[in-house]
């Protein structure tokens, strides 16, 4: 009996070996591999434009892999880590639309609701016209800044009464703070809370995003980068309207590859907020080839570089929005991306679902976003025709 009990533990773990030898070996990807296509990526990268500190993390099947390079601080010398705190931009909107999905699977609004609803000093305005999902697909029309004049809720509600859209709602794309801004307010409006807190306290716990922040704790100060800009005089983000809701998250590499992996179902969640983050990815308009959904741009995989780098140079220009009627439904053959910049911050995140490899960039410089795009193509393609 003993010897046969033996016999079997020794097949059992025989076979065990068997199976993780051969799911290892079905990735094709090693570590060394991956460290040394991101070394090939970043050292460059950070000698051509002078970044003090850069920070990358790649997730493949739900490991991640952490490489840093340079300074949080010129002044400092403090190395850059895996918790660094970086300033990521318009990487936050991202948050916004998830917080905004969430906001819908609960019933407190609906996309396809106008503005003004949520909104009452907006009503007999523009924004009985344009829903939010507009808001949220970068199609209200709304420009990208908020005017400097503006410090307050009450003047951004008198702008906002009184402005006029170029085009109909919902058919052209202009890249916006504003739009993605005043839908944070109404999400967090509907949910009877502060955006803040909402975000502090519901999105990033349940993501387990433990070093993220809007307003960074005193005691987490000695963490937070300090930017640059292109000219390398030191620079960080000022409050001001919106901020919150459209670019005033800082993050580190630990937190934000964990919200890649959540985007592409590899950890677990509760039912609403996987909802949620999947609405974020349903695709709706077609703006010269870059498919829109909330907030994400995605794009067919596989993909050329090229389409990336024309698809993400689209801020700043008003291009025809084409609406996918039906919308798509959310693709695992796609890639999906965002970029974000505050004025000595650049961040660029991108995933492939089907291929469950992802990668976070995140630099204390302002830099090319199309340096960051090529980056992140280069990595992650690098890795995935390894895997083959």
């Amino acid at each position: 009996m003993l010897k046969s009990t033996q016999f079997v533990i020794k097949m059992w773990l025989a076979l065990s070996c068997c199976i993780a030898s051969a799911a290892h070996a079905a990735r094709g990807v090693e570590p060394a591999d991956i460290e040394r296509i991101v070394d090939a990526v970043a050292r460059p990268l950070q000698d051509k434009y002078g970044i003090p500190g850069l920070a990358i993390a790649v997730t493949v099947d739900g490991r991640h892999y952490f490489y840093n390079y340079g300074v949080a601080s010129k002044a400092t010398r403090q190395p850059v880590t895996d918790r660094t705190l970086f300033e990521i931009g318009s990487l936050g909107k991202t948050f916004t639309a998830t917080l905004a999905a969430y906001a819908q699977q609960g019933g407190e609004l609906s996309f396809a609701d106008s503005v003004s609803r949520y909104l009452p000093a907006l009503q007999g305005s523009s924004f009985d016209r344009i829903s939010l999902l507009n808001m949220g697909t970068q199609t209200s029309g709304l420009p990208l800044f908020v005017p400097d004049r503006i410090t307050n809720t009450a003047e951004l509600l008198d702008y906002l009464k009184h402005w006029r859209p170029e085009h109909t709602p919902g058919t052209h794309r202009v890249y916006s703070n504003l739009g993605i801004g005043t839908l944070g307010v109404i999400a967090a409006a509907s949910m009877n809370e502060r955006f803040e807190t909402l975000i502090e306290k519901n999105l990033f716990p349940e993501l387990r995003m433990t070093h993220s922040y809007i307003d960074v704790p005193a005691e987490q100060g000695g963490d937070y980068a300090q930017g640059y800009t292109k000219q390398d005089a030191p620079i960080r983000l000022k409050a001001g309207m919106l901020a919150s809701e459209a670019y005033g998250v800082r993050s580190c590499t630990s937190d934000l590859i964990k919200f890649i992996d959540a985007n592409m179902g590899l950890v677990p969640l509760s039912d609403k907020w996987a909802r949620a983050l999947d609405a974020t990815h349903v695709g709706y308009y077609d703006a010269d080839g870059m498919i829109q959904s909330l907030i994400w741009e995605q794009y067919p995989y596989p993909v050329s570089l090229g389409k990336l780098l024309a698809g993400n140079d689209l801020i700043g220009k008003d291009v025809v929005a084409k609406p996918f009627n039906p919308p798509l439904p959310p693709k695992q053959d796609a890639w999906i991306n965002k970029t974000g910049s505050t004025n000595g911050f650049s961040t660029y995140a991108a995933f492939v679902p089907s291929k469950r490899v992802g990668v976070v960039i995140l630099a204390n410089k302002s830099y090319p976003l199309s340096e960051r795009v090529t980056a992140g193509y280069k990595i992650v393609d690098s890795i995935i025709r390894v895997e083959r």
